[in-house]
């Protein structure tokens, strides 16, 4: 590929970017009487047991809707659904190689850190696993609409902070992070974004997809002395907040 011929491939990337956005059913209008608060059954992760394989609570969502539900601070009729992630929605951030990738079962294993998933029929892995993820991803992006029209919203799910555009990993499949502010960018009219991320791990896969971004913020609280210790994307940390413990969990 030539030099000048570059610019004009970067611009039908954006156009195409845009359109994949424009296009997608993802952002829809919620009923006033629901609530800013995005969550679906389908988020929980259950497969034969063996996702208790992870340290990671893979039902968590759930429990945390049913809890606030069962203590009469939510009504489950208020909870806004979100549509799943299709592809097209997928790839304004991911490449058709790296999705590609995800129908290959010991490459999800490999993600998502249960071995065992890769001797499973992609079928399964994508209904049982990647379906759920894709729901998250969904929730995400809408959760920033909510937010503009409401003044707060709150995914349950999502939260994907290891994935970046090529590379999944730490149980995060997709860039639900990336997706959602690039929708932003172009559906709501955002100029400047902060990130705030204040898990323990460092939020290695955003920090790679906004490495060269100067519209998006990050700053990141975590313990670096756990995974994913990815010293690359820690350059690219605007704000970094290093958290040192004792008796360190090191998964």
């Amino acid at each position: 590929m030539s030099s000048s011929s570059s610019p004009s491939v970067t611009t039908d990337a954006e156009t195409l970017k845009r359109n994949r956005i424009l296009s997608s059913k993802l952002y829809f209008d919620i009923p006033i009487f629901k609530l800013p608060l995005i969550y679906s059954p389908d988020y929980d992760i259950s497969f034969l047991g063996i996702e208790k394989l992870h340290p990671f609570d893979s039902s968590k969502w759930g429990r945390i809707c049913q809890f606030l539900s069962s203590e009469g601070f939510l009504d489950k009729n208020c909870i806004v659904e979100p549509l799943e992630a299709s592809k097209e929605d997928l790839l304004v951030v991911h490449s058709e190689s790296y999705l590609k990738s995800l129908q290959s079962s010991p490459n999800v294993s490999i993600i998502i850190e249960v071995p065992p998933v890769a001797l499973f029929p992609n079928c399964l892995v994508q209904r049982k696993v990647l379906y759920p993820f894709r729901k998250q991803v969904g929730g995400t992006i809408l959760a920033a609409k909510l937010a503009k029209e409401r003044g707060w919203a709150i995914n349950v799910g999502g939260g994907f902070h290891h994935c970046s555009a090529d590379e999944g990993g730490g149980f995060c499949a997709y860039a639900d992070i990336s997706l959602c502010i690039h929708y932003a960018f172009v559906q709501l009219n955002i100029s400047r974004v902060m990130i705030i991320d204040l898990d323990a791990h460092q939020g290695n896969g955003h920090e790679k997809d906004f490495s060269s971004d100067s519209r998006v913020y990050i700053l990141d609280m975590f313990n670096p002395g756990i995974y994913p210790r990815d010293y690359e994307a820690r350059r690219f940390i605007d704000q970094k907040v290093e958290v040192v413990v004792n008796n360190q969990y090191t998964s």
